[in-house]
């Protein structure tokens, strides 16, 4: 088990990175430099045993702070991160290769080239090939190369908690940016609309999901990685920070996709354990509730109840809003609309967006993945779709050890139908669930029995 020193100590430094970022940016694309640098070397020097978990390591961390480093300028480029996850998985196949039972999604990643021969027809001055289809391929070839990756790689029950942690440790220091770059939240709400100022002065959306992450990510720290009192209260008050500030993002879909995810952790972890174990969880569980409630009331105080309305679907007046899907329906139901008109070939990568922005005169980009792969894909969105629903229940029949399967399906189904793909994070939890997770073994020495002559 981890050293309660070690796990404190990383917890630390991870707010001191926080502070650093908000108070040196010239530091920050040397820092994500640094970051790279690091990770790669690790991999190179890690023992061939270690391999798999530290590229997956290197993953995690990266996807875990991209929010942060596009809201700082951080990153090298936009899309860096997906990129680096790409990278990093490649990587690891040149040490430990890939399953031949993850041939689907070889097919999966052919299925998404006729949309690109399409897209360098259609495409006009108005949208640049290169950057409107990197965009909206990148996400799912992320998801792609992780998933051939991953697909059934083994892995012991606490290296998977190994990877949560390193997924956790990056968003530390985001919400520390988070609370220095805004830290009185009631002079930055005036409405209940999703809330820059208080998302670091980045997108709501893509700050709540990553802050969604965390709270799961340090919640499964606090139910199975901390056995004394002071981690209890090390993960309860993170847990209580990052929650405040996914809260009054007021972006909705990071935080019901947490809740999400814990109830259906939560709900695994109960089922699978015994009644001793059952007795502390119950127990556990009334300390994290008493967090969450602690949380949503300190929210509604800071948001001067504005938190509560918007979560109700009301303005700041407490007139009920229309649509509660602030304008994703619309969006959903265009999409399958371009699918109808051509269902074989779909309207080709960024196809949509052309059409929007000869219809409306301006460039939206698609909120919903499942919708974009139906319209931009045609027939073969919908064999994509049958792909990522169905290949990951194959090996959840042959290995049922992943405590985590379903709240990982969980978080990229969810996150997909409210912010598409435009983080790295969905496709590599996705690939996530396909881990092979195997029990820890204890290497029994045994002595040679000598025939006596």
């Amino acid at each position: 088990m981890e050293k309660e020193s070690n796990y404190i100590g990383l917890v630390v430094l991870h707010i001191i990175i926080g502070v650093l970022i908000y108070a040196l940016p010239i530091i920050r694309q040397p820092f994500y430099l640094a970051v790279i640098v690091f990770f790669f070397v690790r991999i190179i020097t890690a023992k061939k045993s270690k391999k798999t978990t530290t590229v997956l390591f290197a993953c995690c961390y990266i996807i875990a702070g991209e929010s942060l480093f596009r809201m700082t300028g951080g990153g090298l480029f936009y899309e860096i991160s997906k990129y680096l996850v790409i990278l990093f998985a490649v990587f690891g196949m040149f040490y430990s290769g890939i399953s031949n039972k993850a041939y689907p999604y070889f097919f999966y990643l052919i299925a998404l080239v006729p949309a690109v021969v399409l897209a360098s027809v259609n495409l006009g001055y108005d949208l640049r090939f290169r950057s409107s289809v990197a965009f909206v391929l990148s996400g799912p070839v992320c998801l792609g190369i992780s998933a051939l990756y991953c697909y059934d790689k083994p892995i012991k029950k606490s290296e998977i908690l190994d990877v949560i942690k390193y997924i956790g440790l990056p968003i530390v220091s985001m919400t520390t940016y988070l609370f220095l770059y805004s830290p009185t939240i009631k002079e930055t709400i005036s409405s209940t609309a999703s809330n820059y100022a208080a998302s670091g002065g980045f997108g709501p959306n893509q700050v709540s999901t990553i802050l969604g992450l965390g709270i799961f990510a340090f919640t499964v720290r606090f139910f199975l990685n901390s056995p004394t009192l002071l981690l209890k209260m090390v993960n309860g008050v993170i847990i209580l920070a990052i929650s405040f500030r996914a809260l009054v993002t007021f972006s909705r879909g990071g935080v019901l996709t947490a809740l999400l995810m814990i109830s259906i952790f939560l709900f695994f972890l109960y089922i699978k354990s015994g009644f001793k174990q059952k007795q502390r969880i119950v127990l556990t569980f009334l300390l994290f509730s008493f967090l969450g409630v602690f949380s949503w009331v300190l929210s509604k105080n800071q948001t001067n109840d504005l938190i509560e309305k918007r979560y109700s679907n009301q303005d700041a007046a407490g007139r009920s809003k229309e649509d509660l899907t602030t304008g994703r329906a619309d969006l959903f139901f265009d999409e399958l609309e371009g699918f109808m008109n051509e269902p074989f070939l779909g309207v080709g990568a960024s196809g949509m967006k052309k059409i929007r922005l000869e219809k409306e005169g301006q460039i939206i980009a698609s909120h919903n993945e499942i919708s974009r792969l139906l319209s931009e894909h045609g027939i073969l969105g919908i064999f994509i779709i049958c792909i990522l629903i169905f290949k990951p229940l194959s090996i959840r029949e042959r290995s049922t050890n992943n405590l985590f399967f379903y709240a990982f399906l969980a978080f990229w189904f969810a996150t997909i139908n409210h912010s598409a793909m435009r983080l790295a994070a969905p496709g590599f939890i996705y690939a996530l669930s396909l881990l092979n997770i195997v029990d820890d073994k204890t290497i029994v020495h045994r002595k040679r029995l000598v025939a006596k002559g």
